[in-house]
């Protein structure tokens, strides 16, 4: 008799552990109903330059469907359920479609055969996250284009003109533009002589201050001026 009380104890301890996991087997039955998938398909995509975008709720007969895209730029990175009917068929067709919408970056996917109604909800809120997105960039003025207007506006362009023959030699003239407007010319050459080094600054001054090669004559230099106004008009049709 006093060997059979330890053995009861011992019976009576080793139950005791059963009694206590029951209730923590209907804990996490219960937690079954959310799909790790979505969360999974979006976990490590969001980035300094990603963009999250929440799809409009699409009531259907089974339930309402919502999804949320995770866009890296234009592209979409990941995509996560917001709202899912609670059924069997949806939890094995959610990862599915989100494999497929990372495939075809759109809602031109296909439905999932025995979960056709979520997966329609599925693609209308998928492509209402995709409209927004798309009307959201629209709006939205790029940074680049922002800060590369001004820079277009002030960059210089440099184009040479043709290469003139004349009497007195060959005329070629280079011309620097900011925006329209002529900045600066350079001769590239020039007839060595001393009415055409006396001309070539007042033509320079004529053309800064016309902004086009309708200019006077120099003068004592009217070969020069000639040969100096083709080649200007040429890098002036050259610049466009």
């Amino acid at each position: 008799m006093k060997r059979a009380l330890p053995v009861l104890v011992l019976s009576i301890a080793g139950l005791v552990p059963v009694w206590l996991y029951e209730p923590s087997l209907g804990i996490t039955s219960s937690g079954a109903s959310t799909p790790s998938v979505s969360s999974s398909a979006s976990s490590g995509s969001a980035g300094s330059s990603s963009t999250v975008v929440a799809g409009t709720t699409v009531p259907t007969e089974k339930g309402d469907v919502q999804v949320e895209v995770t866009f890296a730029g234009s592209k979409i990175s990941s995509v996560r359920m917001l709202k899912q009917p609670n059924h069997p068929q949806t939890t094995a067709a959610v990862p599915v479609l989100i494999k497929e919408t990372l495939a075809a970056q759109s809602a031109d996917i296909d439905t999932v055969s025995g979960a056709t109604i979520t997966s329609d909800g599925y693609q209308k809120s998928l492509q209402a996250a995709i409209d927004s997105q798309a009307d959201s960039a629209a709006s939205s003025p790029s940074p680049s284009a922002s800060t590369s207007a001004p820079a277009a506006e002030s960059a210089s362009k440099v184009v040479s003109g043709t290469a003139v023959d004349t009497e007195k030699g060959t005329v070629q003239v280079e011309v620097t533009f900011e925006g329209d407007k002529i900045a600066s010319l350079k001769m590239l050459q020039q007839p060595n002589h001393p009415q055409t080094t006396a001309a070539v600054p007042v033509l320079i001054e004529e053309t800064l201050a016309a902004q086009s090669s309708d200019i006077d004559t120099v003068s004592g230099a009217t070969i020069t001026s000639d040969g100096y106004k083709e080649s200007l008009q040429a890098a002036i049709d050259a610049k466009g």
